[in-house]
């Protein structure tokens, strides 16, 4: 065999080797970071609207890098506690439910964020949890009822449409941009009003017929279409746990702020029962438990690790009976929200004794 031919073929050979070998080693120079996630709890809620809280522990989570290649998508709640990633951008997005196109009481609520991960670094990153979507309610007036019986309003937007019945009471929520209000008559379409809508608003339009000569902004024909300024909210922030009834449970802390609250009296703590039979260094996540006088709360149903959680103390009494995991091992991985005193060291952990309320979730 020709030397010639021999380094025709061994040459590229070796040259992809030492290539490979050399991407081998920049990625392991890269080195690796960690990424904790939580959702953040630092400003008010939205009242106005009187939105079902939802649970982000069902919450879609999607963590992406650079390249847009999927790390982890799926239930928040499912989640690791912790992600070992290497070094490099990544974005991290959320939300409470899919929303392709447009739906009735379908308020969409989520967050996005890019963050990078220095190799050796901790990153936590806090989700603040905004409605993403908008909304429409329309009041019709009986002046349009009686001028157009068998007309029918449509809200439409470049995603879909929605047929608005004249006895309707929901929302349609539609993605952010352009919204038009059509009045179909006779088989005919007439565009009464088109608005910019933004994520977070949620509008009501009163729609009537106006008297010749008086005829409002939006209109066609007699017919007008006003933002209702009385109906009209924009939610700066919709932070999960909260209702407009204030305090008690709807103000509860998770447990990381649990963590940081200690000494607070009479408050209320939600999280997930994780795991119980507490000694000052250990815990038990499985099933069978032996211990009735005490309990693990995490901040996420899937959590192992004894650091991350709160212990809470079980006194005899109602609390006892309804939560220990030895009569009630069904309620391993379920959310539960105790009213209570938040202390320093229960069993070597930051606790919650004296509980005095509890619900289950």
């Amino acid at each position: 065999m020709p030397d010639s031919w021999l380094r025709t073929i061994l040459l590229p050979v070796a040259l992809y080797v030492f290539m490979s070998c050399n991407m081998l080693g920049i990625q392991q120079d890269i080195g690796t970071g960690e990424l904790r996630i939580a959702f953040s709890r630092e400003q008010d809620l939205l009242t106005k609207a009187g939105l079902a809280v939802p649970d982000t522990s069902d919450f879609i989570l999607t963590v992406k890098d650079s390249d847009g290649r999927v790390i982890y998508e799926g239930a928040y709640g499912d989640s690791p506690e912790s992600m070992s990633l290497q070094s490099g951008n990544y974005v991290v997005s959320v939300v409470s439910e899919e929303f392709v196109k447009p739906a009735f009481s379908a308020p969409q609520f989520g967050d996005e964020q890019c963050v990078m991960i220095p190799a050796g670094g901790v990153v936590d990153l806090k989700l603040v949890c905004r409605q993403i979507n908008a909304g429409i309610r329309l009041k019709i007036a009986s002046t349009f009822l009686d001028a157009y019986p068998e007309g029918v309003l449509l809200l439409k937007s470049p995603a879909g449409r929605l047929v608005y019945g004249y006895s309707e009471k929901r929302v349609a929520y539609f993605k952010p941009g352009g919204v038009s209000l059509v009045l179909n008559d006779n088989g005919k379409d007439h565009v009464l009003m088109t608005r910019e809508l933004n994520a977070q608003e949620v509008l009501e339009l009163k729609v009537e017929v106006s008297s010749a000569g008086n005829v409002a902004q939006g209109s066609s024909g007699k017919v007008s279409v006003a933002v209702d300024t009385s109906r009209n909210w924009v939610s700066d922030t919709y932070v999960i746990g909260g209702t407009d009834k204030g305090g008690g449970v709807y103000d509860a802390l998770t447990v990381s702020e649990a963590m940081s609250a200690v000494g607070e009296e009479g408050v209320w703590v939600c999280g997930h029962i994780v795991g119980g039979d507490l000694s000052s260094s250990s815990a038990s996540f499985e099933k069978p438990f032996s211990s009735r006088t005490n309990l693990l709360l995490g901040p996420r149903s899937n959590v192992s690790s004894r650091s991350s959680c709160l212990s809470v103390q079980l006194a005899a009494g109602a609390a006892r009976d309804a939560l220990n995991l030895v009569d009630n091992p069904s309620l391993l991985g379920r959310k539960v929200c105790l009213k209570g005193d938040v202390v320093e060291a229960y069993y070597g952990l930051p606790g919650i004794k004296n509980i005095v309320e509890f619900e289950l979730q």
